[in-house]
């Protein structure tokens, strides 16, 4: 199955006009429009369900909304952008000053010509969002605002795409979805998510798949409240956001620090020529924070390019079609297609020929490979996989060893095998 950069931001596309929060229509539409690529099974959770120390809010949708001058004129207009509304906003019609109006109006003055993307989940008010240069042009005059909005008992909705494989231990795969029109920071983690789990649907897999589409924060919570009783089949998982623009590769390791997926993630990002970081886990960022949380604490890490907040078009409306590149969205997908595929390769390996080295030349094994470097490498490879493959060390364990990158331990393991050099060692279901 081939993947290339302007499917997955054709996907983004589609997904940008739509008005996301928390919970609503605007989650629905997206999961609907995502289930064109994948099946999902879709939950609704009711408003004042316990999740934990949280319970689900009530369900928030907005129709309209708009600011008019005493001319009639929409200056500020929620169908020209859906950003001009503070998520969460209350319904509200009446006519104001301008200097009672100031009190719930949110700029930028430092980007004067993008519009902030503001919320209030968990307060009840109203507000509206505009560029600064908007802002300067108001008049001390009296103004129509209007807000058509619900915010009443709903239910949150999420999805789930499960997928099978020869064990029952999962690889969580997890990503937001509750921002309005924004690219980078939502859609382009939903793109990256939607065509890894299409992409696995159609490979043999030794792990079973679980992608989620959630709401942040409340999303997993809820998600983790209502699974807690087989959360302890999650092996390994990664929470994908930011993965749209083109700064270098960032990985923000688990909580655990060195569990097998943070090991693989830094693994794969080495082998590749260009710049990445790998930062240590912290209890600020996206949704890994309650999967790392201290009662579950599982091996979630965080794959993003740009971190949150470190580049000036974040949360904006600067965050757009023009933020995200489809080279960007490949090399993202590329990536994590490398790392799953190393964690699917990781196995245990036992040498059938423990006592001395074996005769390798007359397997052609050595005639194998062309290329003096390149055969030099393969042969150490070889070398270091008959050594270590006692049946405790992983291919990953072998390659951090050798310091020999992992694909290229796990191609001599592969012709070791062929010749019966190896045999895996089964590894029982959790």
């Amino acid at each position: 199955m081939n993947i290339h950069g302007h499917d997955l931001y054709k996907l983004v596309e589609e997904l940008y006009p739509i008005c996301r929060s928390i919970t609503g229509n605007g989650v629905r539409q997206t999961l609907k429009a995502l289930e064109s690529h994948i099946p999902l099974s879709i939950q609704e959770v009711p408003t004042g369900t316990p999740a934990f120390d949280w319970r689900v809010p009530k369900e928030w949708n907005i129709h309209d909304a708009y600011i008019k001058n005493m001319s009639g004129e929409r200056i500020i207009d929620f169908h020209h952008s859906n950003l001009h509304v503070m998520s969460y906003s209350v319904p509200v019609k009446g006519t104001l000053p301008l200097a009672e109006l100031k009190a719930h109006l949110y700029t930028l003055p430092e980007h004067p010509d993008w519009i902030p993307y503001r919320t209030s989940y968990h307060n009840e008010q109203w507000g509206f969002c505009l560029t600064h240069q908007q802002f300067l042009g108001l008049h001390d005059e009296e103004y129509e605002v209007c807000i058509d909005s619900t915010l009443e008992d709903g239910s949150l909705t999420y999805g789930e795409y499960y997928l099978k494989g020869q064990v029952v231990d999962e690889v969580l795969i997890s990503c937001h979805i509750c921002h309005p029109s924004l690219c980078n920071d939502n859609l382009s983690g939903i793109a990256v998510a939607t065509f890894l789990a299409k992409y696995l649907a159609t490979r043999e897999r030794r792990y079973s798949y679980r992608f989620v589409f959630l709401p942040g924060t409340i999303g997993p919570i809820t998600w983790l409240a209502r699974n807690e009783d087989r959360v302890h089949k999650i092996k390994h998982g990664l929470v994908l956001a930011l993965l749209g623009d083109s700064g270098a590769i960032t990985y923000k390791r688990s909580r655990q620090g060195l569990a097998e997926i943070d090991r693989i993630v830094c693994q794969v990002l080495q082998q590749f020529s260009d710049r990445h970081t790998v930062v240590d886990f912290s209890p600020y960022g996206y949704d890994e924070r309650q999967y790392c949380s201290p009662g579950f604490n599982l091996p979630v890490g965080s794959l993003m390019r740009t971190p949150n907040g470190r580049f000036p078009e974040y949360h904006t409306s600067a965050d757009n079609l023009e933020f995200v590149k489809p080279a960007s969205l490949a090399d993202s997908w590329e990536k994590c297609r490398m790392i799953l595929e190393t964690l699917e390769g990781n196995k245990i390996y036992l040498n059938q020929n423990p006592k001395c080295e074996p005769q390798l030349g007359r397997r052609g094994l050595y005639r194998a490979i062309s290329g003096q470097a390149e055969r030099a490498q393969h042969e150490m490879a070889m070398f270091w996989v008959l050594n270590l493959s006692d049946g405790q060390h992983s291919l990953l364990d072998i390659a951090e060893r050798a310091d020999i990158p992992f694909m290229t331990i796990k191609d001599a393991a592969d012709r070791l095998e062929a010749h019966q050099l190896l045999k895996e060692v089964s590894t029982e279901v959790s």
